[in-house]
């Protein structure tokens, strides 16, 4: 018997140094990034010992004679991969642990308190006597962990347990609710750290650069998702979704993500931390049918196997396969592409059922432009083709374009990052340039003191674990550049810091008062039978972390001397 890695998997790759069998792939080290969805688990040479479901951050491994229904499938995915990929040992050498610090001898700031920012925060305080200080503009921690993933994937938020340990340190200084650039700037930092990480991510959607693009009811499907998941810089947001189709551009996991929302019963959604605001608008959602729209066949698509066939096991819900006729594998795709191609072709197979909401993954097909004189009536869209060698040959709008009716386009097309003030930016890529983490001016020399990881590093690419290995990389290089003594010189320590903030008007939040909110939003949740009930307003999160700190204050007669 063995265990097997499905749906839920991060790439956090937890689960493989605890495996006394070394049986799970691929395996990357520091920085670098294996191409496939997810980790495998070798079923001839598991020993059946389950540390690696013990060690799994979010509940991905299961028992093979355990697997739900809806999982059982992972079992021949994860031997396939081992078909074409034989076992075979892994003879990398780990990385040794580097040696203690002098206390104060190092002190890194850490922009973002993302699962980049958090993974880097992490491997610094593993070092014995480096402190960090973490910084976030939000009074919450976790970025897309709580803003991006969909409510419906409680499992995948779990993640965020991993950074507990690290963040309880006492050499660790989180400092929410304090934007870099309105309360504390990029010099401000270097002369309080030797040096500093930027872990920002990148927010800024692609545009479409088609016409009527700015129509009212189109918007970027990342302001819908921060909608229905609380992030307060959407939480305000209005989506009209009294029509009957929704169309998304783009057909990554975000895409299929908010698909599912779209057509989820309130009940359901009524079980999960979806916004208050959000699940009131969506149990009076009209929509029925949400197309997905790639413009390139289903080999090239972006969405993983595993959210592909979950689909399959949405009640009420059909899923319907548009516009790609080369749904066989070839013998040079790869394991994930094949299954694809496989759940495709049975769904196309399926009957549709009278009354079902649907779910058309229509591919081929590029927009044209946003039909509408006052708002989005409509999306024109050119039918593509694919060339020999899998090429795409673009149609010709003048012949190959028809209108598909909808009131509602969301885009998802890919991501870029936004530039910071006083650092250095590439914006052909909307990265900030660097080499292995370290930030590069015009000449590729590197920054004295600042460095990079996350997606603001390398692009818009990987999924939540993929930040493990990249932060790794950018901490290895900044460790070897303390070992140089590049690292070495005078810096102000963190009550200076505190002191500057303060003047300027800052009111940073620390972990404890994380804490208050996170405790707040659960109290909330429990009265629901919720996992919790979001804040979304800023304010409201400010007013209970001040609330819990009077509390303190009363019940022990002085304050801990922190801010709130």
């Amino acid at each position: 018997m063995a265990y097997v890695i499905t749906q839920n998997c991060c790439k956090d790759a937890s689960c493989v140094p605890v495996c006394p069998v070394d049986c799970i792939r691929p395996v990357g080290g520091a920085g670098e990034f294996t191409d496939t969805e997810m980790l495998y688990i070798d079923p001839e040479a598991c020993i059946d010992c389950g540390a690696c479901m013990d060690e799994c951050p979010v509940g991905a491994v299961h028992y093979e004679d355990d697997l739900p229904e809806s999982l059982a499938r992972f079992k021949d995915i994860n031997a396939a991969y081992f078909e074409r990929h034989p076992l075979e040992p892994d003879t990398s050498t780990p990385a040794p642990k580097h040696r203690p610090v002098t206390p104060g001898g190092l002190r890194v700031a850490v922009v973002g308190a993302g699962p980049a920012a958090c993974y880097a925060a992490s491997e610094l305080i593993a070092v014995d006597g480096v402190e960090v200080d973490l910084f976030e503009r939000l009074p919450t921690p976790y970025g897309l962990i709580r803003a991006g993933v969909a409510p419906d994937h409680q499992h995948t938020k779990s993640i965020v347990d991993v950074f507990q340990r690290s963040f309880a340190s006492p050499r660790f200084g989180t400092h929410f609710n304090v934007e870099v650039g309105r309360d504390v700037t990029h010099d401000d930092l270097l002369a309080h750290h030797h040096a500093v990480i930027y872990a920002v991510g990148a927010t800024r959607t692609r545009d479409l650069a088609i016409p009527g693009e700015d129509l009212p009811g189109s918007h970027a499907a990342s302001d819908f998702v921060g909608w229905y998941n609380g992030h307060p810089d959407h939480a305000g947001h209005e989506f009209d979704l009294t029509g009957r189709r929704a169309v998304l551009v783009g057909n990554g996991n975000v895409a299929v993500d908010v698909a599912r929302v779209l057509l989820a019963t309130s009940e359901h959604l009524a079980t999960t931390d979806i916004a208050g605001h959000a699940l009131e608008s969506l149990h009076h959602s009209q929509i029925d049918e949400v197309v997905i729209m790639g413009r390139r066949g289903l080999r090239h698509a972006a969405f993983s196997v595993g959210e592909f066939m979950a689909l399959g096991n949405l009640d009420g819900v059909d899923i319907v396969i548009d516009g790609d006729d080369d749904l066989d594998a070839r013998p040079d795709d790869d394991v994930e592409t094949t299954t694809k191609l496989d759940i495709a072709r049975e769904y196309a197979a399926r009957p549709t059922t009278p009354g079902n909401k649907r779910i058309v993954f229509r591919f081929l097909a590029s927009p044209v432009d946003v039909v509408g004189e006052h708002r989005v009536e409509g999306l024109h869209v050119v039918r593509n083709s694919s060339g020999e060698g899998g090429g795409l040959v673009l149609g010709d709008p003048a012949t190959d374009t028809e209108l598909v009716e909808t009131g509602l386009v969301l885009r998802s097309i890919g991501y870029r990052g936004s530039e910071i003030d006083g650092v250095a930016w590439d914006s052909a890529a909307g990265v900030i340039p660097n080499v292995a983490g370290r930030v590069v001016d015009g000449d590729r020399t590197p920054v004295p003191g600042v460095y990079v990881t996350g997606w603001i590093k390398r692009g818009p690419r990987g999924v939540i674990g993929t930040n493990r290995t990249c932060a790794e990389e950018t901490v290895a290089s900044l460790l070897a550049d303390f070992d140089d003594g590049l690292l070495d010189r005078e810096v102000g320590d963190r009550q200076d810091l505190l002191r500057t903030m303060a003047e300027r008007g800052a009111e940073p939040v620390t972990w404890s008062g994380w804490r208050s909110i996170d405790a707040a939003e659960r109290q909330l949740g429990e009265a629901e039978s919720r996992p919790r009930v979001k804040l979304v307003e800023i304010d409201a999160m400010l007013a209970t972390v001040r609330g819990n700190a009077t509390d303190r204050d009363g019940a022990d007669g002085a304050s801990d001397g922190r801010k709130t």
